[in-house]
């Protein structure tokens, strides 16, 4: 997998030198070399990640970075401070401004390459949530992603079987307000999806556990595999750290553990975690708002279109016949005018909720709109469809609705059509026309009854 990286440096030997190191690896590089030409190039180009030097003459990288990510255009490029600065108000300052990382110069290859895998690996998934949300979100609008929720404390696990450097990373952790259970605290590993954990901290040098076969086990396991994990190495084994890479560890940092970069590091995977989260539950809920109705939670018309043309295409390749029944609800502007719009909706979902109880599981029930309702009825045969058709009559006319609170009852009917696939050359067009026929015909023959246009 490689990638399109910016690197913004106003010294041209150090340009060059990560340049260098990144082609060896067979990434395309872009070149800037002040904060101006960064941000027309960020706008021009989108690169996958920013690599930004931090000290530059006229606009400095904090600037330049939070200029970044005021722009829609660029507010999704990750970008990693590059700095000789060692400070922690440095490094806090960065973090700040947007930045998702930070590296310190001298550039260490293994430093460079795990945090530009690392966020390959994040773009590679934001990238696809955030294409499949701008085609999804268009049937409405969806919240904001919360910066307050992003930021939240982190609820830590820390996995070491050393009591002192496990007891000493859940120290730092609890310090900076972040939640932190020790394995040996927990006594074990059972309940981390139930505990909530943000991020799994895992010591390379445990004795007691192989910490990249958890790492494998976490990742492939259904509960925990969206958990971030942190991978606590020995400098020395620096293959162990790169092997955890590429197992499915989130990140690497190394022993003696720094409490500014581990907070740092805890803060950025929670952050990316939480971001790739966010965006999925936007993604759900902008299909859900394209497919569903959001009045009485039934399937909308762009819905049942798509399904009757499938079932009537699954039907004529040979498959059993489908049925549809079409139903309306009487003297429905009565409701409206007589008791309010806010009682007619009630009235929509309860005859929405006692359609649902009177369906098949394998049954689509939708709304295509108004007071018309309309349910599609696989490897049903009119005969059958009609016995449904009649069951959802008896089921509206049985007992009254009950609305504005309970204070008051209305008696309500519906009239049903039904119709029924003819053959090879029926049309979607053609069975929900004869649906409506027989629906005309029972509202014509005195409503509450169901009339069929099966065969």
């Amino acid at each position: 997998m490689s990638a399109r990286i910016l690197v913004v440096d106003d010294i041209e030997a150090n340009r060059r030198l990560l340049q260098a190191k990144l082609e060896a690896h067979y990434f395309n590089v872009l070149h800037a070399e002040n904060g101006k030409q960064a941000l027309d190039l960020a706008r021009t180009e989108l690169p996958d990640i920013i690599l930004l030097d931090v000290m530059m003459p006229g606009m400095d990288g904090y600037e330049v970075c939070q200029r970044l990510k005021a722009d829609a255009r660029t507010s999704y490029i990750p970008v990693v401070m590059v700095t000789a600065l060692n400070d922690t108000e440095d490094r806090i300052r960065g973090l700040e401004v947007g930045a998702e990382d930070f590296l310190t110069k001298p550039v260490d290859d293994f430093a460079l390459m795990s945090r530009v895998g690392a966020l390959m690996r994040y773009n590679a998934v934001a990238s696809e949530l955030r294409q499949r949300q701008a085609s999804g979100l268009k049937a409405g609008a969806v919240e904001a992603i919360s910066e307050e929720e992003l930021n939240r404390a982190a609820r830590a696990f820390v996995i070491d079987d050393n009591p002192r450097t496990s007891a000493r990373v859940a120290s730092m952790l609890r310090d900076a307000g972040h939640s932190a259970t020790t394995l040996l605290e927990a006594g074990d590993m059972s309940n981390l999806s139930e505990m909530g954990v943000d991020i799994l901290i895992l010591s390379a040098s445990s004795k007691a556990f192989d910490a990249l076969k958890l790492c494998a086990h976490f990742r492939m396991t259904e509960s925990t595999r969206a958990i971030s994990m942190l991978l606590i190495c020995d400098p020395a084994d620096r293959s162990k750290a790169g092997r955890g890479l590429e197992i499915g560890a989130n990140d690497v940092i190394f022993a003696p553990v720094d409490r500014q970069e581990l907070l740092a590091r805890v803060r950025t995977q929670t952050r990316r975690s939480r971001y790739i989260d966010m965006l999925r539950k936007r993604v759900d809920r902008g299909l859900e708002l394209s497919v569903i109705d959001q009045l009485t939670g039934l399937y909308n018309r762009r819905y049942m279109v798509g399904q009757v043309q499938q079932l009537m295409q699954r039907s004529i390749m040979g498959g059993k016949p489908v049925s549809v029944v079409t139903c309306d609800i009487d003297h429905f502007k009565s409701v409206n005018d007589t008791y309010g719009h806010d009682v007619g909706d009630e009235v929509l979902q309860e005859v929405a909720s006692r359609l649902m109880e009177n369906v098949r599981p394998m049954d689509v029930v939708c709304r295509p709109g108004g007071e018309e309702f309309l349910v599609i009825m696989p490897d049903t045969p009119g005969d059958l469809a009609c016995a449904a058709g009649e069951r959802i009559r008896r089921a509206v006319a049985s007992r009254p609705f009950s609305v504005s609170g309970g204070r008051r009852e209305i008696t309500l009917t519906v009239s049903a059509g039904v119709a029924t696939i003819r053959g090879h050359d029926d049309t979607m067009a053609d069975l929900l026309k004869r649906a409506d026929t027989a629906l005309y015909q029972a509202k014509s023959g005195g409503r509450n009854r169901v009339e069929s246009i099966a065969a």
